[in-house]
């Protein structure tokens, strides 16, 4: 009997699961939506248990599209974002914020809440930072603890654990309470390389009675995603899913580094390929051998993507939200919007098939912008400044109304992206991490429009990868690991993925890209002057 794999992906706004062959083939998915709960001041919350039931209604309803016996499934992974889950003794749910909503659990990871917090840690200059790229985020875990223990003592008293949201689903499905090297080494300062947590920093920065209780609370375990956990899927997990008892279940993955494992090594070497994950927010991910320490970008990390070698994580807060939420500032959106559901595409598809009817090439799409200038940091600055108070700067705005300057404004975001993901390459050039190409995951990227013009405002040329699903993939390898389908990561990733296009940078447009990211570092550079004057 042929045995098959499954990813499960748990974004920000939805939880999906895929069904994969051990190849890599991509069968079927399906997707449930989850709901989030934001208020002013950088707020958001979500529910662990509506999350949990998305997760198994998706698996079970992409087994029946798949046509596939259940009891063919060898192995489960699971990525989610970097949010953290609060819960009490048993399966008791406890609010991170208003008391009346016990079901909103977790601190999703776009909350800023934390960002007092953070800066005060930062203040400290602790040994660890060093490995967060010299700087704490706010959505980061460490802050957003802090602000609990602060804010909310009593819950964060009663707490039995602190989970990363990739851990609590291992958690949900296997009962083990082992947490990935992924997650606590990213997002919560666990130092990999050394098989510790420090627990001097904890007992500095007022958090020392997770020290005191030998980290009980936030993973006393640690081990390589893509380990097997427990005995499997237990009896309720299983029912649940529509699953057998007992199929392997690994180790999981933050989402935008299961879209780095889908798609690094499909050309071969992960270590000449930056994986860019370009998605709600975006996240870049390069290997290095040795660690490369890059002021502004997370990391290095040990063992944090792939078991063995070092990660560095740079990014933008918002990507695809950036140009959502920039072109609603247009006065064309409605129109636009209301011209795209007429065809039945998202938005951001329709400008750029719009963009793209109107020019003789992809790469010359960069005309359009004209005068059109875009530092799309709407919700700060993630790499290489680590500036969670950055703001975006939008330059060139004229008396134009119609969807023409809608879609001139919707490329100019685009290039601004690119620039800013050209800013973090540069950056980690210097510093010891270069790379050769650059390979995308996730919806935003999947357009031939947005996918030229990365290439063309980097200089370097933009991979897809032939699996549509990169991050489901890349949890479903995680799933063949533990399954025993692949001894290790390393033996996975090239075997079950595979490059289907990739676009080159075009140089006849060299010089013009070149103008305008001396325009974006200007710009940006302003707004950060203008910020600094304001303060003084």
């Amino acid at each position: 009997m042929a045995s098959y794999l499954i990813g499960v992906d748990v974004g920000t706004g939805s939880a999906r699961a895929g069904v994969f062959d051990v190849a890599g083939r991509l069968l079927a998915t399906a997707k449930r939506p989850i709901t989030m709960h934001r208020e002013d001041g950088g707020i958001a919350e979500q529910s662990s248990d509506e999350v949990w039931k998305a997760v198994c209604d998706s698996v079970r309803e992409s087994v029946s599209h798949a046509g596939i016996d259940p009891a063919a499934v060898v192995g489960i992974g699971f990525d989610a974002t970097c949010s953290l889950v609060v819960r009490g003794l048993g399966d008791e749910t406890l609010p991170v914020g208003a008391p009346d909503h016990p079901e909103r659990d977790i601190i999703v990871w776009m909350d800023h809440r934390a960002v007092e917090q953070a800066e005060r840690i930062n203040a400290g200059e602790h040994a660890v930072l060093k490995y967060v790229g010299g700087r704490i985020s706010p959505e980061m875990q460490t802050p957003k603890l802090l602000w609990l223990s602060e804010n909310r003592p009593d819950i964060y008293t009663r707490a039995e654990h602190f989970f990363d949201l990739t851990d609590f689903l291992t958690w949900k499905a296997t009962g083990a309470l082992d947490r990935s090297a992924c997650t606590v080494t990213c997002k919560w300062t666990y130092l990999a390389h050394e098989e510790r947590w420090d627990a001097e920093y904890f007992s500095a920065i007022g958090l020392g009675d997770l020290a005191e209780q030998g980290f009980r609370r936030i993973g006393e375990s640690v081990v390589h995603p893509g380990t097997a956990l427990g005995e499997g899927l237990t009896d309720e997990a299983a029912k649940a899913m529509g699953l057998v008892a007992g199929t392997a279940v690994a180790a999981g993955l933050i989402d935008a580094h299961a879209g780095g494992v889908g798609t690094v090594a499909a050309g071969g070497d992960a270590s000449r390929c930056l994986g860019y994950v370009f998605g709600t927010s975006s996240c870049t991910m390069t290997t290095t051998s040795e660690p490369a320490f890059v002021p502004g970008v997370w990391g290095p990390y040990y063992s944090a993507m792939v078991p063995g070698v070092w990660l560095n994580e740079g990014g933008q807060s918002a990507a695809g939200a950036a140009i959502d939420y920039l072109v609603q500032l247009h006065p064309a959106f409605a129109e636009a919007k209301a011209l795209s559901e007429r065809e039945g595409k998202s938005l951001p598809a329709w400008l750029a098939d719009r963009a793209l009817a109107s020019v003789a090439s992809p790469s010359a799409a960069v005309r359009i912008a004209e005068n059109f200038h875009v530092v799309p940091e709407f919700l700060g600055n993630r790499a290489p400044f680590a500036d969670p108070h950055a703001r975006a700067v939008i330059a060139g705005y004229g008396t134009e109304t119609g969807v023409d300057s809608l879609v001139a404004l919707y490329v100019a975001g685009l290039l601004g992206l690119g620039y800013g993901l050209r800013q973090i390459i540069e950056t980690q050039a210097r510093h010891g991490a270069p790379v050769e190409t650059i390979s995308v995951s996730g919806g935003a990227g999947a357009h031939p429009l947005a996918r030229q013009l990365l290439a063309d405002a980097t200089g370097l040329p933009v991979e897809l990868s032939e699996c549509e699903e990169p991050v489901l993939l890349g949890s479903a390898m995680l799933g063949a690991v533990a399954a025993g389908t692949y001894p290790d990561l390393i033996s996975a990733m090239p075997a079950m993925s595979r490059i289907a296009k990739c676009s080159a940078p075009d140089a006849a447009f060299q010089q013009m890209h070149q103008s305008r990211y001396e325009a974006f570092l200007t710009l940006q550079n302003a707004a950060r002057a203008i910020r600094s004057a304001n303060h003084s």
